[in-house]
């Protein structure tokens, strides 16, 4: 059985339904013209990317916080195997 990789909870709840709150960028102007030319919605754009960076940031914060766990118990379970794994019938 291959050590576990432990992938972080979602701390915290970044719902598509929640409130949103007007906010100032600044945004490369050529690429801001090209995207309204094309009729991108730069507000839905900004926000999706910004919801990955912070899911993903939380999701490494996460791993960093529990590493000394994470590493002692792939350590017991590759020195003692897995708990009930005798019962396994797969």
């Amino acid at each position: 059985m291959p050590p576990v990789q432990a992938a972080a909870p979602d701390r915290t709840p970044l719902s598509r339904h929640t409130a949103k709150r007007a906010t100032n960028l600044s945004l490369s102007a050529d690429v801001l013209d090209a995207a309204k030319t094309l009729k991108i919605n730069v507000s839905q754009v900004c926000d999706s990317h910004l919801r990955e960076v912070v899911r993903r940031e939380q999701e490494r914060r996460w791993r960093e916080e529990h590493a000394d766990f994470i590493a002692a118990y792939n350590a017991t379970i590759e020195a003692e195997g897995l708990p009930l794994d005798e019962w396994r019938t797969f």
